[in-house]
Formats: C-alpha cells, sequence, structure tokens
C-alpha cells in the first residue's frame, strides 16, 4: 500500500509496514510546555577507595550541576551487593532503584580498569531494572559519562558505559569527560585543579542540564516505537479473545 505523509509530498511504497501503527513526527509534541521544577539528577561512581578521584570527580559535578539549576543525588555504593547475591528488597539496592526512578538524568563516573569500567560501576547498573512490568526505569532519560584514568587519558570506560546507556534505553549526551592522571588534577582538598581537564567537566555538566530540560517532558513521545504500539496491539486482541 502507498501513502503521502502529510509532512512530504512523496509517495512512498511499504509493503512490510503495518500501516495502522505508523505515526507521522508530531511537531507540536514536541513543543510541551516546559516543567519547572529543577532537573532531577542522580549521580553515580564507581570506586569505594578512600581516596577516590571518581568521587571528587562525581561531587564536582554535583556541584556544576546544582549551579546550573539541578537537583542533585550521589547514590554511595559502599554496602551494595553483588547483581543477584541478594534479593532486590535488599535496603540498598531499594536505595539505587528509587533515586533512579527518581532523577531524570544521571551521570555515570568510573574509573578506568583493565581497559574498562569498574566492577563496581557495572554491578550499579545491573541493579537498575532494563523493565518492571510495563515499565522501563531508565528509558528516555539523559545520561552523561565520564571517567578518570590513572595513566595517559583514555576513553575506554566511557566508551563501555556509552553501550550501557544504549543498553538501558538512556538518551546519552554527545559530550562526555575523560580524566587522565587523576591524581595531579585534584588539589588537597580534594577540589578539581583548574585545566582544560575542568573545562571538559563544566561543559558537560551544563549540556546535560540543557539535554534534560528540552526532553524530560516529551521522553515518552520519543521513545514511542512503532514495534511496541504494534506488539501492544496485537497483545490487547489476544487478551479480548481469551
Amino acid at each position: 500500500m502507498r501513502r503521502a505523509s502529510a509532512l512530504s509530498d512523496v509517495t512512498v511504497d511499504l509493503p512490510a509496514a503495518d500501516l495502522d501503527h505508523l505515526r507521522m513526527p508530531d511537531l507540536e509534541a514536541l513543543r510541551r510546555p516546559f516543567s519547572t521544577h529543577k532537573p532531577r539528577i542522580l549521580i553515580l561512581y564507581g570506586s569505594l577507595r578512600q581516596i577516590s578521584f571518581s568521587r571528587l570527580l562525581a561531587m564536582e559535578a554535583k556541584r556544576l550541576l546544582e549551579h546550573f539549576g539541578a537537583e542533585v543525588k550521589v547514590f554511595d555504593p559502599s554496602g551494595l551487593p553483588l547483581p543477584d547475591d541478594a534479593p532486590v528488597s535488599h535496603p540498598k539496592v531499594q536505595e539505587l532503584r528509587d533515586l533512579s526512578a527518581w532523577s531524570e538524568g544521571q551521570v555515570w563516573v568510573s574509573p578506568e580498569r583493565h581497559g574498562t569500567l569498574t566492577g563496581i560501576m557495572k554491578a550499579q547498573i545491573d541493579w537498575i531494572p532494563l523493565s518492571v512490568g510495563a515499565i522501563r526505569p531508565t528509558q528516555g532519560k539523559t545520561l552523561a559519562v565520564m571517567q578518570v584514568s590513572g595513566g595517559s587519558q583514555s576513553f575506554n570506560a566511557v566508551n563501555a558505559m556509552r553501550l550501557l546507556g544504549r543498553w538501558m534505553r538512556m538518551l546519552t549526551i554527545p559530550n562526555q569527560s575523560s580524566v587522565a592522571k587523576a591524581y595531579q588534577e585534584f588539589d588537597a582538598d580534594g577540589r578539581m585543579k583548574p585545566s582544560s581537564y575542568y573545562e571538559r567537566v563544566v561543559d558537560v555538566c551544563e549540556e546535560l542540564v540543557k539535554f534534560t530540560y528540552l526532553t524530560r517532558d516529551i521522553s515518552d513521545y520519543l521513545t514511542d516505537r512503532y514495534s511496541e504500539r504494534k506488539e501492544a496491539a496485537v497483545k490487547a486482541v489476544n487478551l479480548k479473545a481469551m
């Protein structure tokens, strides 16, 4: 069947598509009024060391995000059990899941270990479910990724977290931060020194707040999918036939 769209004068043949479930982009749905409450941002970091540069970077991001008008909460991973080694009713698991549900955007900060993110970072992400019934707790939330390295600059951890963010159906912002030789970038009070690395952290935080404002009120529309509409229609027919 051929059909011309409302936004185009081109007639396209789509024999494999179910036209009942195709939707043209709705410009009005993309122009919803902005919510006025502060963007809610959750920060996760991936180290339990007493002197943890990922935690110091997380706290620096917290200050910047608060400056840009966000409400920020930082999850302490200490005491979080390994995935599947405790029930979901475990207090730390519930704390993490409640914070993830509360958030409209997240920041993941991990050291690079063995060429990727740390197990502590991965455990936190693994405890956040991809779906709970018909609800996907992270779908449509914004995400910024940062890493710290003990040596030269690398992007292995941020690249791995980008992949995980995509798997969690999050909207990962274009910018990212990778702080090389992190032990040189913080002063005795744990504050990040002025540098090009710090400037990139500012860029990331500013961009995350902008993208969160831009997408949080329309995330349900942005993540509305043809395949899922079609699947839901089939389930509804099957339930009606029972």
